[in-house]
């Protein structure tokens, strides 16, 4: 839970498997943010990954969704070179595999969620694969179809601030 912290300059959070007893991610909270998520270099792959394989389910990729995952991209730690090569062959690409990412955590995987949903959203419609294969990820990351389904609705009957994604909370680390 977030609250405002006026005496603090910050709090962190951290989280462990209780099997492995690894730190999976942190949670820090700076009063003139919302909060950073630390996430390892393998969620940051499969979160850029991810949106990639989702823009190709349409089998097009508009301006806006190349430039929301551009900055994702950036945000994620990827060269600019990188981003852009990736999402211009995306379509071509057959090696990829059209597989749904899985997480280390629920959190971070609903935060992938709503930052499909705004890319997916960004050219004015949800393609039918799209929102399918987005139903897969919440199934393979154990989310609540329930909780889809109203981000879903939220999503496209509100329109959405893209100058705040989900991705400008996370700071990719080299914890695995």
């Amino acid at each position: 839970m977030c609250f405002p912290v006026k005496e603090v300059a910050c709090i962190n959070l951290n989280f462990q498997d209780p099997v492995s007893n690894i730190s999976r991610f942190e949670i820090t909270y700076h009063p003139q943010r919302r909060y950073i998520v630390e996430i390892n270099v393998m969620d940051a792959s499969n979160y850029f990954k991810g949106l990639l394989l989702l823009i190709r389910k349409d089998r097009k990729v508009t301006d806006e969704e190349a430039a929301m995952i551009s900055r994702i991209g950036k945000k994620l730690g990827f060269e600019k070179e990188f981003c852009e090569t990736a999402i211009r062959e995306i379509i071509s690409n057959k090696y990829i595999e059209d597989t749904p990412p899985q997480f280390s955590s629920r959190e971070l995987a609903m935060m992938f969620v709503k930052d499909s949903l705004a890319v997916a959203l960004s050219d004015g419609m949800l393609d039918y694969k799209e929102e399918k294969w987005l139903r897969s990820v919440v199934d393979r990351n154990l989310l609540s179809r329930r909780w889809f389904v109203r981000e879903l609705e939220n999503a496209t009957t509100l329109k959405r601030n893209v100058d705040h994604l989900e991705a400008d909370e996370l700071t990719v680390t080299n914890m695995i």
